[in-house]
């Protein structure tokens, strides 16, 4: 092929290509948008396809981060601007009952995530019994998108449920450390009442003792840790948790009220090898 005819097909396909690059980088916001994510599911109405994501792509007894975009079905974009509430429910025999969750709100640099927390304080043993009802608002107009979902139980026990002394039933959360590493971790755990079968309110300005242990080293545990206090910035408790060597550690902990009464769960003595209210990690 002579040289004329060489150099405009060439100029021709680097024209071809920087528009494709164009027109794929109108749609790479939404696109990327979950970038690191796996979608857990689909829920759907006549309207929209509702997507949630997270890392594992699974949901699981504890504390669950969920991203959610909204796309429209009629015009195959996602919607930028929202808002969400939404509930949680597990079908018991005889009643159903919610659980702490905090609603999806805008990811503050993305233009279509949203995203929110579930705590899963149960599951059946074949992960079946939970739904998820989503209600939204586009431009003042109401939606809603539902479906049964799969909650599947965590290995290790993230999360506590329980009555405490005074009555009241208890949810405590483990938040983080989600990847612990030997040395100083910064441990974070939500406290939740149940006020009725749907709400369960942030307890506020109790304490959480720590006592980590590793059952399978003797009972051994470590320095440097202090107990868990609230702060009022993201309502949740923090402490510093130590872990000195990779293994099977069980947090021991008490939960004490604001009268400085215990409210659940004991000291760890030589007789007591573990608290009645305790969480797990394992790394």
């Amino acid at each position: 092929m002579k040289l004329k005819y060489i150099l405009p097909i060439f100029v021709l396909a680097l024209f071809n290509v920087a528009c494709s690059t164009d027109d794929n980088d109108e749609f790479a916001p939404s696109t990327n948008e979950t970038q690191g994510l796996n979608l857990i599911q689909e829920l759907e109405n006549d309207t929209h396809t509702v997507e949630l994501y997270n890392k594992s792509g699974f949901f699981y007894t504890g504390y669950n981060e969920v991203s959610v975009r909204i796309k429209d079905k009629a015009t195959n974009t996602y919607i930028e601007n929202a808002s969400l509430t939404w509930m949680p429910l597990m079908q018991m025999p005889t009643m159903q009952h919610s659980c702490p969750n905090s609603n999806p709100v805008k990811v503050n640099g993305k233009n279509t995530i949203y995203e929110g927390a579930i705590i899963y304080q149960m599951t059946n043993t074949d992960g079946s019994g939970w739904s998820l009802i989503l209600n939204y608002t586009i431009n003042n107009v109401d939606y809603v998108a539902t479906s049964n979902i799969t909650v599947l139980q965590h290995t290790n026990q993230n999360v506590a449920s329980f009555m405490g002394n005074d009555d009241n039933r208890y949810i405590v959360a483990m938040i983080e450390p989600k990847n612990p590493i030997i040395g100083n971790n910064d441990l974070v755990v939500g406290v939740y009442k149940m006020e009725t079968m749907m709400s369960f309110p942030v307890v506020e300005n109790f304490m959480l003792t720590l006592d980590p242990r590793m059952p399978g080293m003797g009972n051994h545990s470590s320095p440097n840790n202090t107990n868990l206090t609230f702060n009022q910035t993201d309502n949740m408790y923090h402490a510093n948790l130590s872990l000195t060597m990779t293994g099977y550690w069980v947090l021991n902990l008490k939960l004490i009220n604001d009268n400085n009464v215990v409210v659940k769960g004991e000291d760890v003595t030589e007789t007591n090898e573990q608290s009645s209210l305790y969480l797990e990690i394992e790394f």
